[in-house]
């Protein structure tokens, strides 16, 4: 059996809509949170005495291949406890809905951080501009750092090689996990005593690949230059 579909279906859950306009080619929503009471946080007490009003503007989903700004009408309670130091707090919600101090919603920034991870800063922010998401390449990075990374199974097959922090100059040591192609380690050095150190800490590994190719050398030995020919050669 259909069921009617409701405006609050179309923002987070826990907020009631109240008004919702275009403005140019972003859709504006206001919100109100539907719970009478809020927790402290610097006591966990419970309060529902509403101090004042103010207004937070977010960033969420797009919708109908618009710009959606949500503006929620956040409330400020006092705290009844006379042990906090907290006389007033702004409500805090749901950690899967909205952070403290955030300016785009949980599920918004769950869907920025994986165009981040998979295409890197200006890529990333050139893809999620023809999304409809309005955030900046280095707001993508920051997205990535701040979810850090998931942890990978322990490798049984690594290759070893170097990368360099400037070409001829200076480089590093990479090491990859060569089951599932993905970068594990980077080290600062070419030093073979860190390299030595971190696969005594990591016994389950059965093959090491690493590549004897010798560094390459800048300028070249003079045997090696090309001798430019005199312009009456062969006169």
């Amino acid at each position: 059996m259909p069921r009617s579909l409701r405006p609050a279906a179309f923002v987070p859950p826990g907020f009631h809509v109240e008004n919702a306009v275009q403005d140019g080619a972003i859709t504006v929503i206001t919100v109100r949170h539907t719970s009478k009471s809020s927790q402290c946080p610097g006591c966990a007490t419970i309060a529902e005495r509403v101090h004042s009003h103010y207004l937070r503007r977010l960033a969420d989903l797009p919708l109908a291949g618009r710009q959606v700004r949500l503006i929620v009408i956040a409330r400020r309670f006092r705290c009844d406890a006379t042990s906090c130091r907290r006389a007033i707090f702004t409500e805090r919600f749901s950690a899967d809905v909205l952070a403290p101090s955030a300016r785009r919603t949980a599920r918004l920034d769950c869907l920025v951080h994986h165009p981040g991870r998979a295409l890197g800063g200006r890529p990333a922010a050139n893809f999620a501009r023809r999304l409809m998401l309005p955030v900046s390449n280095d707001t993508l990075l920051r997205a990535v750092r701040r979810r850090g990374c998931p942890p990978f199974p322990k490798p049984t097959v690594v290759g070893s090689d170097d990368w360099a922090w400037k070409r001829n100059q200076r480089y590093g040591t990479i090491i990859c996990d060569l089951e599932r192609r993905r970068s594990i380690r980077l080290r600062p050095e070419r030093e073979p005593t860190t390299a030595q150190a971190w696969l005594t800490a990591q016994p389950q590994i059965a093959i090491v690949a690493r590549d004897r190719g010798a560094p390459i050398r800048w300028p070249p030995p003079r045997r090696y230059r090309r001798r430019r020919r005199s312009p009456i050669a062969g006169i």
